[in-house]
């Protein structure tokens, strides 16, 4: 399966999630940035909330797309540490990729919605989403924030992911909605014809337009 842009892979994610749509007790929470733009278009088409999650993965020294952990919003951390294990990660690496990546994710809220306050999501029915899941780290970071708030329900809502974390992910929230799920995943953008990095400010563009 291919999708022509983020905006079509949304749209699509859309039309799966109709149930809910009109709900005020939704909303939904994209992984920055090219997640917002899906969640941008699963909001509009469900006239829900739209809100940012910020989680950042933890990459090799060498390799900052290999990942060997993540941040939550909340600045919590989620390791591998088989991995960590396996390349002799230096504790000092750790440190400073941990103080680093935590100032990251509050300079993003700051940009993005003003000041780095998280929401309360209790009581609510949260759907995450993102514009594919690889590694899976920087999704489960997400879900373990949420969880921790004491949502109605978390319904993880992607376009791609590979078929091993499609399998596994099940089992840690209440609706699991992918669109195409495959062993022969490299990459999220092997599954879009366009996928353009996007910039602080099409983010903020994006949650200025969905202001319910």
């Amino acid at each position: 399966m291919h999708f022509k842009d983020r905006h079509e892979a949304g749209i699509r994610l859309a039309e799966q999630l109709k149930k809910y749509k009109n709900n005020k007790e939704v909303i939904v929470l994209a992984i920055p940035r090219g997640g917002v733009e899906v969640g941008y278009e699963i909001a509009k088409f469900l006239n829900i909330k739209l809100d940012i999650i910020v989680t950042k993965k933890i990459g090799l020294p060498d390799d900052e797309e290999f990942a060997i952990g993540s941040i939550g919003p909340d600045k919590k951390v989620m390791l591998n540490e088989e991995t960590i294990r396996i390349y002799n990660i230096s504790d000092e690496y750790m440190h400073e990729q941990k103080k680093q990546i935590g100032k990251e994710i509050e300079r993003r809220y700051k940009v993005y919605k003003g000041k780095y306050e998280l929401q309360n999501l209790k009581n609510k029915i949260a759907i995450l989403t993102d514009d594919g899941v690889a590694t899976g780290f920087t999704t489960r970071a997400a879900i373990n924030y949420i969880k921790s708030q004491n949502p109605k329900k978390i319904i993880l809502a992607v376009p791609v992911a590979p078929a091993d974390f499609s399998r596994e992910i099940k089992k840690e929230v209440d609706e699991f909605i992918c669109l195409h799920s495959t062993n022969l995943f490299f990459s999220i953008s092997q599954f879009y014809n366009s996928f353009p990095q996007l910039t602080d400010g099409e983010v903020k563009s994006y949650l200025k337009k969905i202001s319910l």
